[in-house]
């Protein structure tokens, strides 16, 4: 049993070696475990190290299992946000973007006092990447969040 409890997402992708080489490139995620399919090439767990926090994978099995497909590409996106807070996220974005990450929400400063942007993977997972910048009042944060839903 963990001394520290954690939370550690599991996620299902269409492909995940190729995922784990776009967290790699994209979010310089380390592979601390991989584990194939017998007599396949699909991966049926895999563990990754990702801004301090751990993400598992593994490929979509569905067919094999006689039930439906649970990836985003298969339902249509995803209710999920995985969000990384970083030190630069000009850099961070830039990273992403260049590893194949589309923009969702693009990266700008926020009434909330962040850096902040949404991308999503070639897999259809959503991911935020926020830097804090400032440390606005509450008072600040509530006309900030007026001005920003007045449309």
């Amino acid at each position: 049993m963990s001394q520290n409890p954690t939370l550690t997402p599991h996620i299902v992708v269409s492909n995940a070696a190729a995922a784990i080489d776009f967290y790699k490139a994209a979010f310089g995620a380390v592979e601390t475990a991989r584990h194939m399919q017998p007599n396949s090439n699909k991966i049926m767990h895999a563990s990754l190290n990702i801004n301090g926090g751990v993400l598992m994978l593994n490929d979509d099995f569905s067919d094999s299992m006689g039930c439906k497909s649970e990836t985003p590409e298969a339902l249509g996106g995803s209710p999920v946000t995985f969000h990384l807070e970083v030190p630069d996220a000009d850099a961070a974005w830039a990273k992403a973007l260049d590893a194949g990450a589309t923009v969702k929400f693009p990266l700008k400063d926020q009434f909330w006092g962040a850096r902040y942007g949404q991308v999503s993977d070639p897999f259809g997972h959503y991911w935020s990447i926020s830097q804090a910048i400032a440390q606005p009042s509450q008072a600040e944060m509530e006309k900030g969040a007026k001005e920003a839903f007045a449309h």
